[in-house]
């Protein structure tokens, strides 16, 4: 889907206001934000990405039509901007009135993936096979299956074993990223990561290059196709890039949660074991193992104004890189887009400077074709 905005208009800010200890919001930064305010930029996107995952629809269609060639002209008036204004309000006044305020009620429970809700009952939906979403679990039955700790144990295992994996303490990778962003050419990629939990993607993509750190703590993307050049990760954004900056090296992700409940559902007609883990206050996050004990998809959640949005992360192509098995593929597919990662190279134990961690320069403008 590329860019995707609704109700918002010009980028206003510049590298030094990115620099900003607080995260700006979304009416700082866009023109024309009449009623999501008060929440930051990242979180405003991934709202931009529930009304299109809700209706099944992209920029242009609650835009105009050349929205995508400047950030200025999100800002013109539309009347499906002005349409979701109201329902936006009309959902709010739902929640409010019959859910003490709780987000119960969101543009997907009602649109359900249809540009209009539908009235009419479906006769092929109500006499055909359901689809089965194993992102979609409701309940958790364990009965006389692994617990938790069985499973991080077989995960270990099958990764190379403990001793192994604390012997991995840091890599650099080079490969190849295809995605939305790109028109899915592929694109030079480089990966530095470091134990426990830091991590540096490059995408060398056409319009520029492509940063997101994490360095511990707090998370960034530096990347000429967004409309700030500077975006400090808040929310869910933050917490998703340490976990899957903790993938990596897996050892303390059972640490990481309070709570873990288990299941089971099926991925492309194969059975795999789920581990949800949950944390006060957080959305929960599930992962999927296939019956060697392989991570073979992650799904995490992150709130926005209007409700959650998934990401989702699937793992494959399992290599040794000094006697530890790492994913040398994954493919993210997430409400703004789907991209695909293929490692050609990893070496392992390599010393990488502190500054790769670090907050990245505010990217340029983007190079023109």
């Amino acid at each position: 889907m590329g860019r995707v905005v609704c109700l918002v208009g010009i980028a206003t800010a510049n590298g030094q206001a990115a620099q900003q200890q607080r995260p700006q919001l979304a009416e700082e930064v866009f023109k024309n934000v009449q009623i999501i305010k008060g929440i930051p930029v990242d979180e405003f996107m991934d709202t931009m990405g529930m009304f299109a995952a809700a209706t099944n629809m992209n920029c242009v269609d609650c835009h105009t039509s050349d929205s995508t060639e400047s950030w200025e002209n999100f800002a013109k008036e539309t009347p499906l901007k002005q349409t979701a204004r109201r329902m936006l309000l009309m959902v709010d006044a739902i929640n409010k009135q019959n859910f003490k305020g709780v987000r119960s009620v969101t543009c997907y429970t009602c649109h359900h993936g249809d540009r209009r809700p539908k009235q009419i009952p479906s006769l092929v939906v109500q006499y055909s096979a359901p689809i089965e979403d194993p992102n979609e679990i409701d309940v958790f039955s364990n009965a006389g299956g692994l617990s938790a700790d069985q499973i991080f144990a077989k995960y270990l295992q099958a990764l190379g074993g403990a001793e192994r994996l604390a012997s991995l303490t840091s890599f650099v990778a080079k490969g190849t990223y295809s995605g939305y962003d790109t028109d899915q050419a592929k694109a030079a990629i480089e990966i530095y990561a470091k134990a426990p939990a830091q991590r540096t993607t490059i995408v060398h993509a056409p319009f520029g290059d492509s940063v997101r750190v994490y360095d511990g703590r707090a998370a960034w993307i530096a990347s000429p196709d967004k409309p700030l050049p500077l975006i400090p990760l808040t929310g869910g954004n933050l917490e998703g890039a340490k976990i899957e900056a903790m993938v990596s090296f897996p050892t303390p992700i059972k640490q990481a949660f309070n709570q873990w409940r288990v299941t089971t559902t099926t991925i492309d007609d194969r059975e795999v074991t789920v581990l949800q883990g949950t944390n006060p206050r957080q959305p929960p996050v599930n992962f999927y193992f296939d019956q060697s004990g392989l991570l073979v998809r992650l799904v995490r959640l992150a709130d926005t104004a209007i409700g959650r949005v998934p990401t989702q992360i699937d793992y494959g192509d399992y290599r040794e890189v000094s006697g530890v098995k790492l994913p040398f593929r994954w493919t993210a597919t997430w409400t703004d887009g789907q991209s695909t990662t293929q490692l050609t190279e990893v070496q392992a134990n390599v010393s990488i400077d502190a500054a790769k961690f670090g907050r990245p320069a505010p990217a340029p403008p983007p190079r023109t074709k």
